[in-house]
């Protein structure tokens, strides 16, 4: 990365979807729209900014079967960097990713601590494998953990079903989201299928990651209580692979998952039409590559969602869902910098003409 004092963006500055200013300025790293007295050895980047992408569910530090080194988490950052992703909900890593904050030149990770998982039923090496008298302690443990976030696992396949089943009954969820709330941090919960999102949502979840098995009638339930949704429709493009891989032992698993993928882009749809809030979201890590945040934009769009709503759930209504800013005054400079605007066509954002993270252009 280079090492200038100051930094002039010009050009169009999208502070938010109509605040649209001329120019603003980098100092000390931080962002300034009154130009510095004196100021010297000034380098300019023009185009079209927004800020620093949003990828609010990716896994640093996990690979295909667990955690990874260093090195490779590392290299799993820098490609999310350079596609334009400057801030990172990691939602679920059995890595210590915290040597990450010590680098400037690295994303942020808001982190939700390690995954939650019943025993045997998820990813082996992923997550913390316990049984429902534990999971308000694990919780607990992980709250602490985390930035302001917990990740269960709500529904994995049951081998005895043949299918997609709840992980947790009702009262230990209850239990363990009031506890989490009490010491100040947000649930999500991966989920699949229909039949665990009623009781996760009315226990008081804060989010569902993928919530392919939204219903019509849930969706009066999840926007009433305000509950978020992080679709990774990019992940659910994997759907008929997985099925297809596991349908001679679970045919019924297998007919489940080509159904929930589907009529993915109309549930998305839907829920959108319902004022759910909608984020995006890759899932890179584990099996998918890392630096799709782009190409989850455009799926949004592909579902319904108009491309304005779709670049605000990965920059403006994104950061200000995690409690980060964007492009305010004294804020970090973190930015990304186009040849064309992205609300007129989402499909810019796959070519960052200008990475900007911390106040310095990565070179």
């Amino acid at each position: 990365m280079s090492d200038h004092a100051v930094l002039h963006v010009k050009g169009r500055v999208l502070v938010g979807p109509e605040d649209v200013r001329d120019e603003l300025w980098v100092v000390d790293g931080r962002i300034s729209y009154d130009r510095p007295a004196g100021a010297r050895d000034v380098r300019t980047v023009e185009g079209w900014t927004v800020p620093g992408l949003v990828d609010a569910h990716c896994h640093v530090g996990l690979g295909p079967h667990g955690p990874v080194d260093a090195a490779t988490a590392e290299k799993q950052a820098v490609t999310d960097r350079e596609a334009g992703t400057l801030l990172i909900r990691d939602a679920g890593s059995p890595s210590d990713t915290r040597w990450v904050d010590d680098r400037d030149d690295l994303p942020k990770i808001v982190r939700a601590g390690r995954h939650i998982a019943r025993t045997r039923r998820y990813i082996r090496n992923f997550a913390h494998e316990i049984e429902p008298d534990d999971l308000v302690a694990y919780v607990a443990q992980e709250a602490r953990r985390g930035d302001g976030w917990v990740k269960l696992v709500g529904d994995w396949i049951d081998r005895d079903l043949g299918d997609l089943a709840p992980s947790w009954p009702r009262d230990a969820v209850e239990a363990a989201i009031a506890e989490a709330h009490r010491l100040g941090a947000r649930v999500t919960a991966h989920c699949f299928a229909e039949n665990s999102l009623q009781d996760l949502v009315e226990a008081g979840i804060d989010c569902i990651e993928h919530a392919t098995g939204l219903t019509e009638d849930l969706i009066p339930l999840f926007a009433a209580r305000g509950v978020a949704i992080v679709p990774t429709l990019v992940n659910i493009a994997t759907f008929p692979d997985l099925a297809a891989g596991g349908e001679a032992r679970f045919p019924r698993w297998s007919a489940h998952m080509r159904r929930l993928y589907e009529r993915r882009y109309d549930t998305v749809r839907a829920a959108y039409d319902a004022g759910i809030p909608v984020y995006v979201g890759t899932d890179a890590g584990g099996s998918l590559a890392h630096g799709l945040v782009a190409g989850e934009v455009a799926e949004l769009v592909t579902a319904g969602i108009p491309p304005l709503d779709a670049l605000a759930a990965t920059s403006w209504a994104a950061r200000a869902w995690l409690g980060r800013p964007g492009l305010e005054e004294g804020a970090p400079a973190d930015l990304v910098v186009y040849e064309s605007d992205p609300r007129a066509d989402v499909r810019v954002l796959a070519s960052p003409r200008r990475v900007v993270l911390n106040g310095q252009v990565v070179e």
